[in-house]
Parts: C-alpha cells; sequence; structure tokens
C-alpha cells in the first residue's frame, strides 16, 4: 500500500479533497467575496443611490403597489436618517445635515415618519414659511390657487380589492414640476383643511392619491406623542401615534429624492380600455 501511494505521488497524482474540504473553501471564497461587497453596497446605498419598494397606493397614479424606485440620497445632503436600514436611530451621530441643500415643491421624497420611524413616501408641496390650504379639492399654496387641469376619469380595480372603483384624474403644476393627482367624489375628509402654515426646519406633504393618503393634511400629526399616544388640547380624536398622520416632517428626517421607477411588477387593472402609462425606467 506504501508504495501504491508513493507511485501516486511520483506520477502526480493528488487525492480528492473530501466534501468537508470543499465545502471549507466555498465558504472561504464567499466570505471574501462579502467582505468586499458589503461594504462597497452599504457605501453606495448610503452616500449615492438606494432601491425602495412602494408598499401603498398613497402616490397613485405616479407610483404604483410593487414599483421599485431609485433614491438619490444627495439630493439633500446627509444625516443620521441617510444611514442605510435605518442605522441612525441607533447610532449616537451628532444632529445637523452636512452638504444640506434645500428640497423643492413637487419633489417625490422619501422620509422617516416623525412619530413611528417607518420610512414613507409623499410629494413635497409646502416649504418653511408656505400657507398650505385646500378648499373643496382645490389645493391653495400662499393664498393662490395651484394651477390644476382635468385629464381623465378612470374606473380601475385597487391593489387586493375586487371592486371597480372611479377616480377622477387632474394635472397639478408648481413652478417647473407637473403630477397627475387621483381624486374620487367631493366631499372626502382631506378635501377641505386648515390653513397651515409650515414652521421653520420642516416641510408639508401630500400623497399623490389623495382620497387614499394620511398626509400632512391632518391634524393628528401636528399633534406631540405622550406616552405613545397623541394627544393635545383641540387635537381630536385622540389616537395611538402609529396611527397618526405624519404632520409637518422635519428636514433632518429626509432620507433622499425618488427619481426613477426602475421596474414595477405592477399588473394594470384600468377599464373601458384607458391606456396604461409606462411604469418601467420612468422618471419622476
Amino acid at each position: 500500500m506504501a508504495s501504491d501511494s508513493n507511485s501516486a505521488a511520483e506520477n502526480g497524482v493528488s487525492e480528492k479533497p473530501s466534501l468537508g474540504a470543499k465545502l471549507k473553501q466555498e465558504l472561504r471564497e464567499w466570505g471574501a467575496t462579502l467582505a468586499v461587497f458589503v461594504p462597497v453596497f452599504l457605501l453606495f446605498s448610503g452616500l449615492a443611490y438606494e432601491q425602495r419598494v412602494i408598499p401603498s397606493e398613497s402616490m397613485v397614479p405616479t407610483l404604483q403597489v410593487t414599483d421599485r424606485v431609485a433614491v438619490a440620497k444627495f439630493a439633500y445632503g446627509y444625516d443620521r436618517y441617510s444611514l442605510p436600514f435605518s442605522m441612525g436611530r441607533f447610532i449616537p451621530l451628532p444632529p445637523g445635515r452636512i452638504f444640506a441643500s434645500q428640497p423643492k415643491r413637487g419633489d417625490v421624497v422619501v422620509f422617516e415618519h416623525p412619530h413611528t420611524g417607518r420610512v414613507m413616501i409623499k410629494r413635497l408641496i409646502g416649504l418653511p414659511g408656505d400657507q398650505v390650504q385646500l378648499i373643496g379639492e382645490q389645493l391653495f399654496l400662499n393664498g393662490e390657487p395651484v394651477e390644476t387641469e382635468y385629464e381623465r376619469t378612470v374606473r380601475f380595480v385597487p391593489h387586493r380589492g375586487v371592486a371597480i372603483e372611479a377616480s377622477h384624474e387632474w394635472r397639478e403644476t408648481i413652478g417647473d414640476k407637473s403630477w397627475s393627482t387621483y381624486r374620487q367624489e367631493k366631499g372626502g375628509r382631506g378635501d377641505n383643511t386648515d390653513l397651515f402654515i409650515v414652521p421653520e426646519g420642516h416641510v408639508f406633504m401630500m400623497g399623490d392619491n389623495r382620497d387614499n393618503s394620511l398626509d400632512s393634511r391632518f391634524p393628528s400629526g401636528h399633534c406631540p406623542a405622550i406616552d405613545g399616544v397623541i394627544d393635545r388640547a383641540g387635537c381630536q380624536p385622540r389616537v395611538p401615534a402609529v396611527e397618526a398622520s405624519i404632520g409637518f416632517v422635519p428636514m433632518d428626517h429626509l432620507i433622499g429624492r425618488a427619481e426613477t421607477v426602475l421596474v414595477s411588477f405592477h399588473k394594470c387593472k384600468l377599464q373601458d380600455d384607458e391606456p396604461c402609462r409606462k411604469r418601467v425606467w420612468k422618471g419622476l
């Protein structure tokens, strides 16, 4: 047996590695790959772009459920909320934002909910000092009606719904930005609001799907949380913080600007042969 073994070595024939040796080699290679890839991924998603998946219909028709959106992290500068996976909430970083820049009205913004820490996406309507109000569905900004134009009425089946609903599609324009909104019949609780004056260091957000968005129009989020419950004189009803609207959103809660729908798995369900709009590589 020894002579056979020596003969194999002399002929340059190596023994076949065991399953355990193969597994160790694979693990070492995977470990080396991850050691390089993970830091690069975290750096890229923390400083440049990250992907977010739209979970609700609050931004219909601009964004649909399952849309994969590219978010520019550098758009407004960086602070603790810019870190991937919301890690900034658990790291004692100093307050403030570096390379800060002012957002613009009409931007589609990703941010953390001021009361719950959930990641949200809405359209920025009001900047610090702006006066915002809705009267009979019409949006007023600093006392002037926002330019609005009727586009069409569509019937569709909502996400996870079975019954057909109808919405009126209106195009709004502020400055050089224009977008479509969905509105149902007048009389919804968000069609008429108080006059909001956006405080310094905050912004006013709204969803494009005006009858399906718990946004800055609703008073519950403008009240402070006490022991996890929103409560203040004049703020009724008393609701848990997790059910509150976003209120005014602090600037330091902004994560980035949504710029492009990369891909969508949304199945268009418009009725009456209405055309479905482009959902892939769609700029916002």
